[in-house]
């Protein structure tokens, strides 16, 4: 089989990573219910900031976020290793900017990811996912993010969904955990 993961908020735990960061960054104690209940991707509504605010300390954050001690979702590494190991292909499409692409790349694989070049793809727009999607062929694609699930209903890939606040209104097949992933594409297999 032929699966396809985002990165950010279905293999790590960027958000809440980030919402931690934030308060550390500015001086400011929210409670992580606040966190647990945000109805949009963008976590900067939390602290009381705009959306420019917002996406301005986001920017500045970046490197920090995505490259130093974001906690992995437990239990994903392990699938991944043991879909890779049972022959399945695995694919990484992040729409992180490109600038971001070779860290992203070199921190997959210093985290031990199950990765090669050819099957990673970074840089591009939400949009743009669909078209990365449907040409390789996947047979399962698990992200988080209702602006990219939503042009996937309609293909022929098994969409699953890393469930989070903000897409709780999709009704597509979703996970809590990796533990249920697992079985879920377990189940597939056999």
């Amino acid at each position: 089989m032929k699966l396809g993961f985002d990165i950010d908020d279905t293999l790590i735990n960027l958000r809440e990573y980030a919402f931690h960061y934030y308060q550390q960054q500015l001086g400011k104690r929210v409670d992580i219910d606040i966190f647990h209940t945000l109805n949009r991707v963008e976590i900067h509504e939390a602290f009381g900031l705009s959306d420019e605010e917002g996406k301005d300390l986001w920017n500045r954050s970046l490197d920090f976020l995505y490259f130093t001690d974001c906690p992995l979702y437990f239990g994903a590494l392990d699938l991944l290793k043991q879909l890779e190991s049972g022959g399945h292909d695995i694919y990484y499409i992040t729409s992180r900017p490109p600038e971001y692409a070779d860290n992203t790349f070199n921190w997959l694989i210093e985290k031990d990811f199950p990765i090669v070049r050819e099957n990673f793809f970074c840089g591009m727009k939400d949009s743009e996912k669909v078209k990365i999607i449907q040409n390789l062929q996947l047979d399962y694609y698990f992200d988080d993010k209702p602006a990219v699930l939503d042009t996937l209903t309609n293909t022929p890939v098994k969409v699953i969904v890393k469930d989070q606040s903000y897409n709780r209104h999709l009704d597509l097949p979703r996970v809590e955990n990796w533990d249920e992933l697992g079985d879920l594409i377990n189940s597939e297999i056999k």
